[in-house]
């Protein structure tokens, strides 16, 4: 059997507390022995669930650098702002990860997800010839949107950054992961912020959703999307997030929409990050993809991904199966996705896709086997370098070509 990983959590909010549950359901796989929060609540919270040792309890994550080393591995929660998040970073952090031999694994959940692994194994035997053109769709969902977006944590790109990276990175990593050794050559972005700025504000609407006499035609009602779920008795994500004092009720809901950020019309935040986005992108070899990411939709995350070839067509909604027209024989095969039915309730997010990433990570940790992680420091480097040049053709409103490997990953 291989040793116990222990971990330190730095960030115990939504995600973190949501990553350390792999230590609940796998306590002899992995161990919660720190964590690093400066919020009284989350931090006892997962303390408490953990049981951890109060030498081991931070209200700063530098505080917990400080010690002396009493964790096998870290999962790094934090939001966006206190993350490095220009190209010069990232290339800093990739390196700093290869001259100390730091064992890196940057949550692409979607890499571990069955169905993108199937696509994968597909494509690289060959099953449509060689790819032609992916054509792939992240619909965001429209009143996640709103929650995350424009009312949430990830509404304003000087706060956070930009929603390309936020929120579409992995997609952009899932292109790159399936392209496989051929090297993005130069990409196009266009995208802009649309329907939630103040010019579309209807007639009679308040600047709160309890206070709106139009609120029952407004499909992005705070009273829609958080207090009817309060009101049957859900209180996990999204309701979850706005209660901040980290107690769940009907009358704490009611609180925070009346005076917190999530109770305000989508008409009248400061939001500024783009609600629709394409990226194109030309591949060595002359393969092309094309990614659309799209707050309007009725589906919340599920992704549509085609993959035409020379020899056939793969086709993949959300979690599969994955089907693939043969040219040659013109038939049609459905390839199951062999996706676990064992994952615990805690770890679905995304799809179970958390969970997998957790699986992988904590294995390549206990068995020293980095190979476990598909998502390393040069893998997730490219993906990052490519989605800022997507940012800047967007932007600039030109097509931007992308530098060598060789320039940013010695």
């Amino acid at each position: 059997m291989t040793a116990c990983v222990t971990v330190l959590i730095i960030g115990a909010g939504c995600r973190g507390k949501h990553y350390s549950c792999f230590a609940v359901h796998f306590p002899s796989r992995m161990k919660v022995v720190g964590v690093a929060d400066p919020h009284t609540f989350a931090r006892n919270n997962l303390q408490k669930i953990h049981n951890i040792d109060k030498k081991n309890v931070f209200n700063d994550w530098k505080a917990a650098t400080e010690r002396e080393r009493f964790a096998d591995a870290v999962v790094i929660a934090t939001p966006d702002r206190l993350h490095k998040v220009t190209p010069e970073d990232c290339k800093e952090i990739a390196s700093a990860c290869k001259a100390n031999n730091v064992m890196l694994a940057v949550c692409h959940v979607l890499r571990y997800y069955p169905a993108s692994l199937k696509i994968k194994e597909l494509l690289d035997a060959g099953a449509i010839g060689d790819i032609c053109h992916i054509q792939h769709l992240e619909p965001i969902g429209f009143w996640h949107f709103a929650h995350s977006f424009v009312r949430g944590n990830w509404r304003n790109e000087a706060e956070t950054t930009f929603s390309l990276l936020a929120k579409s990175c992995h997609d952009i990593d899932l292109i790159n992961f399936w392209m496989g050794d051929k090297r993005c050559l130069k990409v196009s972005s266009f995208g802009s912020l649309s329907h939630f700025t103040n010019s579309h504000k209807p007639k009679g609407a308040a600047s709160r959703c309890l206070d709106c006499s139009v609120e029952q035609t407004c499909p992005y009602s705070a009273k829609k999307i958080y207090l009817k779920l309060a009101e049957k008795g859900y209180f996990n994500w999204p309701v979850s997030v706005v209660c901040s004092n980290g107690v769940c009720d009907i009358e704490s809901v009611v609180e925070a929409l009346r005076s917190g950020p999530y109770g305000r019309c989508v008409y009248e935040c400061d939001n500024d990050v783009v609600s629709n986005q394409v990226v194109n992108m030309e591949f060595e070899g002359g393969a092309t993809a094309a990614f659309t990411m799209m707050a309007f939709t009725e589906r919340l995350g599920t992704r549509k991904t085609t993959v035409y070839g020379t020899k056939g067509e793969l086709f993949c909604d959300g979690s599969g199966p994955v089907e693939v027209f043969d040219f040659c024989t013109r038939e049609k095969t459905v390839h199951p996705t062999n996706k676990s039915t064992v994952i615990p309730s805690q770890l679905m997010g995304h799809d179970g896709a958390d969970y997998y990433l957790m699986d992988s990570f904590i294995s390549a940790v206990a068995e020293n086997k980095p190979s476990l992680i598909q998502t390393g420091p040069e893998a997730t480097l490219q993906t990052h370098l490519l989605v800022f040049e997507a940012e800047k053709s967007r932007k600039e409103n030109r097509v931007v070509f992308v530098e060598t490997r060789k320039e940013h990953f010695p």
